[in-house]
């Protein structure tokens, strides 16, 4: 027991954003599913409205449970929203790029093709995520708040 409590301690961060993200993840394939599929959309405005929906899961989750990002100043909340959404904003534009060319060039137009495509996806922009958050935008907040 004491050893599986060392590697939650050491890893809990990893641990609770793989959760979120997968929280992240089940937001935007069933978000993009049901106005792709679903409501007819055209695909990529259900990858932008998918993106944003999970967006605000990911921005909050993050925060609160991942992260542990208290806002001691006005000033670190705004660079921390900013650069949140500036980050997932690159992340959208990779997500927009790849469901383009899974969707326009590979020929995965049919439901089950556009699922695995969002699929392959979602694993590739999580992983780009974590990077900005861990690294960028919540390390860059602690730094500020011990100004």
């Amino acid at each position: 027991m004491a050893a599986l409590t060392a590697l939650w301690q050491k890893y809990k961060s990893i641990i609770a954003y793989l959760f979120w993200g997968v929280v992240t993840t089940i937001v935007n394939l069933a978000s993009y599913q049901w106005l792709s599929t679903g409501l007819h959309w055209h695909f990529e405005v259900a990858t932008v409205i998918a993106w944003f929906l999970s967006v605000l899961v990911a921005y909050f989750t993050n925060k609160v449970w991942v992260f542990n990002s208290p806002y001691t100043t006005w000033r670190a909340f705004w660079v921390e929203l900013v650069q949140f959404f500036f980050y997932r904003g690159l992340t959208l534009l990779l997500d927009m790029a790849i469901v383009f060319v899974g969707v326009s060039w590979l020929g995965f137009t049919s439901p089950l093709g556009q699922f695995i495509v969002k699929l392959v996806d979602n694993v590739l922009v999580v992983i780009a995520n974590y990077v900005f958050s861990k690294w960028l935008i919540f390390k860059s907040n602690a730094k500020m708040m011990k100004k």
